[in-house]
């Protein structure tokens, strides 16, 4: 292990030479004769070597520092760097808070929140008696460690209140580690729980312990980047070692299956919902939760559709489905007679995108989106429609837990110009009361958010927003950022940006498009940008930015593309594909090589989203758009800055270290090409507040000085 951040330049391997080009020194990355065959196709990777984990390798680890060393010196000497910053941290420097959180039963009712005072590296968690006044600090992950990089993910307190069970991550990884707190002592048990990954914490109603899930303790050297796979669900029983844990679900013959099992509020019966990828599609399975048998009773045994539970009644289950409803809808299913055929309609599809809903016992609380704005609507048990909740404008609405028999739920609404605002809803009556509200270091009312409409290649209507300062002048020359997603039902809504903001308060455009492959039109939007449908989300990304060249809002040579994850490659792939559209991008934790993802940590996931390369037609199509794969030699790309992070274990940083090294290999002329690589930081969640900002300066200096100078 070494910590190549302290690496200088002088410590170069025999493989890294030095070329010059009019405006940069960077490096010359070696390449090797390395081939694979697919499918009887050979495919060369030249640099493969950089896949080895940058933590146990040393080559790879002098590779990040030359890098990480030009790429600093660039952007350090921008001139709009430190302004930038400075905003930056401004515009963060305000109070946010969770929506809250209630616990416990009878005279025990308290409530947890996160807060965060503006500048803290990670939000804490507070406790309070009352909903309408401030609690006391209940635990501060700032003083787990001196960098900030240490978070609390997630929390669950037991029925009665009396204990908490919460995540801890370290450093950005998916890894996560589960303690739990003892809300009367304030004692921390001795109850540790390691190798937890995409899991949340169920408690048993009585207390007793708690349903989790956790991955076998990988070989040393593999912990982040080997495939996740043989998930275990377990029950932990507190006061007990992790070895002693109950598997009540794992699928040896289908390694990559996933079982998340919990219990119905009323104690009745034990859940197990099993999913095999990232699709919205899984099995249902129940027993009851304090017989003898552990014999799982089947609701649903294919992976056809979405059977998500949310409450229950004796004998009956409310779900969401996207059966014979791409839209989805909300139906009821007796367990005495289970499956599709014995569906009971509650809330019917309609012409809005039914995102979530949640059961209270008298009302079920249904999110939707309209045209990509939340809506809120009310419904009794029996689907009789009894109210919404309404909105000022276009934005995003979360929040809404809560067991079936609570009293109230809160929620929090935001918008591009609006930060998040706490509220509480009473069940009964439906009143809503604001609880909180910020205050921010700027004027909102300068700025206008529109939301517009556009057609793709095929004549797809595909909506966009836009936010910019009120009575710009639309003349072509504005400098604008166009982002997007475009992938795994995810739906982008509105919602505060600091950093967002700093780049249209200085008198840039932020443009969002809701591209296909997200979840904002349903399941039909989705399987329309996926496999071998995924050429539609670039072709809604290009149509994107050359509507906003047609309206005026900008040109290509003052036009900055951005996504992460997915979304980075999005960008990769459009600007491989149509690098004269462009004359900035900024991928961020991309996924860049194709053929390969599913060979590390939760890729294996994503065949679900893209194919594999192990399928010969999948093989094909995706050799036509993997960027790492379609960097042609001798073509002037835009002007390139991506991003990732060495503890990045969701995308593994090897997809943008190759893709760098292949662009600046190949690229012609002098637009700079380099790679940001942030330390001791993982795929986004968690980021400690210091380090956003730093990388939104650096990204913004870049952008600026490519799309704002004539």
């Amino acid at each position: 292990m070494r910590n190549y951040a302290l690496i200088t330049t002088l410590a170069l391997q025999p493989t890294i030479a030095m070329t010059a080009t009019p405006q940069l020194d960077y490096p010359e990355t070696e390449r090797i004769e390395h081939v694979d065959v697919y499918h009887g196709v050979e495919v060369a990777d030249p640099y493969r070597w950089l896949e080895e984990d940058v933590r146990e390798s040393s080559r790879v680890a002098d590779w990040v520092a030359i890098q990480q060393a030009v790429t600093n010196d660039y952007l350090q000497s921008l001139p709009e760097r430190k302004a930038f910053e400075q905003r930056l941290t401004d515009l963060w420097n305000f109070e946010r808070r969770s929506s809250l959180r209630r616990i416990g039963e009878g005279d025990n009712v308290r409530y947890l929140y996160k807060r965060n005072d503006g500048l803290q590296n990670q939000s804490v968690l507070y406790i309070t008696d009352d909903p309408h006044f401030d609690g006391e600090v209940l635990i501060d992950p700032n003083s787990w460690s001196d960098d900030g990089t240490a978070a609390l993910t997630d929390y669950e307190a037991s029925y009665d209140g009396r204990y908490l069970a919460y995540l801890r991550s370290e450093a950005g990884s998916d890894w996560r580690k589960i303690y739990v707190l003892d809300l009367e002592t304030s004692e921390l048990l001795k109850d540790r729980l390691a190798w937890v990954k995409f899991s949340g914490v169920s408690w048993m109603p009585d207390g007793s312990g708690f349903y989790y899930n956790r991955y076998p303790e990988p070989e040393e050297g593999h912990e982040f980047q080997g495939a996740a796979l043989n998930s275990l669900t377990c029950f932990h029983r507190l006061g007990t070692d992790q070895s002693e844990d109950e598997v009540v679900y794992r699928n040896e013959e289908h390694p990559d299956w996933r079982g998340y099992s919990w219990p119905t509020d009323d104690g009745r019966y034990l859940l197990l919902y099993v999913s095999a990828g990232t699709d919205n599609k899984n099995q249902l399975y129940y027993r009851p939760l304090n017989a003898d048998s552990k014999e799982w009773r089947a609701l649903i045994e294919d992976f056809d559709n979405e059977f998500l539970p949310i409450g229950s009644e004796e004998d009956r289950l409310y779900l969401v489905t996207d059966y014979e409803a791409p839209r989805r809808r909300i139906v009821a299913m007796k367990l005495d007679t289970p499956g599709r055929d014995s569906l009971i309609e509650v809330v019917t599809q309609s012409d809005a995108t039914l995102e979530s809903a949640n059961y209270f016992g008298s009302k079920i609380i249904a999110q939707y989106l309209e045209d990509v704005a939340a809506a809120v609507r009310v419904y009794s048990p029996a689907g009789e429609r009894l109210g919404e909740i309404s909105f000022p404008g276009f934005g995003s609405a979360n929040g809404f837990r809560g067991r079936q028999d609570t009293p109230e739920v809160f929620f929090t609404y935001t918008s591009y110009d609006a930060p998040p605002t706490t509220f509480r809803y009473e069940i009964a009556s439906g009143k809503t009361e604001p609880l909180f509200q910020p205050k921010v270091d700027l004027d909102l009312t300068q700025f206008t958010v529109r939301r517009d409409f556009y057609e793709s290649k095929d004549g797809t209507r595909i909506p966009i927003f836009l936010l910019h300062r009120k009575g710009m002048k639309l003349d072509g020359n504005n400098p604008t950022l166009l982002y997007g997603y475009g992938g795994f039902t995810i739906s982008l809504t509105p919602y505060y940006s600091p950093s967002r903001l700093a780049w249209v308060e200085r008198g840039g455009v932020f443009a969002l498009a809701n591209l296909r492959g997200g979840g904002e039109y349903g399941e039909a939007w989705h399987e329309a940008g996926k496999v071998l449908n995924k050429q539609n989300v670039f072709d809604d990304f290009i149509a994107a930015a050359e509507w906003l060249t047609e309206e005026k809002v900008t040109s290509p040579e003052h036009l900055a593309i951005q996504g992460g994850s997915n979304g980075g490659l999005l960008v990769g792939a459009v600007m491989t594909q149509r690098p004269d559209l462009f004359a900035a991008v900024t991928p961020s934790v991309a996924v860049m090589d194709m053929l390969r993802f599913h060979n590390f940590t939760a890729g294996q996931f994503w065949r679900d989203e893209y194919g594999s390369s192990d399928d010969p037609e999948h093989f094909e199509f995706l050799r036509t758009y993997s960027p790492y794969h379609n960097i042609k030699p001798g073509v002037e790309y835009p002007a390139t800055l991506i991003t990732t992070a060495d503890t990045d274990d969701r995308v593994v940083p090897m997809h943008s270290f190759k893709f760098a090294a292949a662009l600046q290999h190949a690229h012609k002329g002098d637009a700079p090409v380099m790679i940001r690589i942030e330390t001791r930081a993982g795929h986004g969640a968690s980021t400690p507040t210091r380090k956003r900002i730093e990388e939104a300066a650096d990204v913004w200096a870049f952008l600026w000085e490519q799309v704002a100078t004539d």
